[in-house]
């Protein structure tokens, strides 16, 4: 059928008009029917001829639709095409800027995290090693005795003795106990306050007999009673130093110093 109407739909309506009338003079010409049913036969030709004219037109007109509603749906699909670029592109800008905003968000985080941090390190204590034993102490403690022991390190005796002094009097309890009795004894030998460092060196001594300093403290109480010309003072002194710390350095300065005394 698809056939029969695409060769209809080649062949122009006016060659098939054309071709049905010298059919039908041909046929009267020759006598072939009577007037009757040359009429009948003329007008269901006729119809014939109409019904396939209206089928042509409606063919016609069917591919013109057809060809219209083909032109309108790309038309439609050209428009969703563009909708969806448009979308796109906007998430496109979204994203970015949520890229954006979390990468701000984690900057800001990481300077108030350690800002923080810093802030803590300003207050809380910290765990602290000097000499061999581990204590916590507060920033402001930690602070108080290296800015002392730097001033003696620079041989500003003197400022070393008060700021030893006066950690000692701020920090009665204090981790640094010990080791600051030791400097402020040796900032007073330096400065020669023999009596007042006599009395710090054995401090430490009574306070922790074995701690680190504790040898060398027994020493410095030797030469300070030397410098006090209290020789006996000082040869009881080095005698139980060696007793009590006979593998010490001390012990082997001791000996020494024993040695010269006699």
């Amino acid at each position: 059928m698809t056939r029969v109407i695409a060769m209809q739909m080649r062949i122009p309506k006016a060659q098939v008009v054309f071709a049905v009338c010298l059919f039908v003079a041909t046929w009267v010409h020759a006598g072939l029917f009577e007037d009757d049913e040359a009429r009948k036969a003329i007008l269901d030709l006729r119809q014939r001829v109409e019904k396939l004219r209206s089928d042509a037109d409606q063919i016609q007109n069917s591919s013109k639709d057809d060809n219209a509603g083909l032109g309108r749906g790309m038309l439609e699909l050209q428009r969703q095409i563009e909708l969806v670029r448009t979308d796109l592109a906007t998430l496109r800008g979204v994203n970015e800027k949520l890229a954006k905003d979390l990468a701000d968000l984690q900057r800001r985080h990481l300077d108030d995290t350690q800002g923080l941090s810093e802030r803590l390190a300003k207050i809380e204590p910290a765990k602290i090693n000097v000499d061999g034993v581990e204590f916590t102490a507060g920033p402001e403690e930690k602070r108080d005795y290296e800015a002392a022991l730097a001033v003696f390190r620079k041989g500003d005796f003197v400022n070393a003795q008060n700021l030893f002094a006066g950690f000692l009097s701020r920090y009665p309890s204090s981790g640094y106990t010990l080791t600051a009795l030791f400097w402020l004894g040796n900032a007073q030998y330096a400065t020669r306050n023999y009596k007042e460092a006599v009395v710090n060196f054995r401090s430490l001594i009574a306070k922790n007999p074995e701690h680190v300093r504790a040898p060398e403290a027994v020493l410095s109480v030797a030469n300070c009673q030397l410098e006090l010309k209290d020789t006996k003072g000082a040869r009881t002194t080095l005698t139980n130093l060696i007793k009590a710390y006979p593998q010490s350095e001390a012990s082997v300065a001791a000996k020494e110093r024993l040695a010269s005394l006699k």
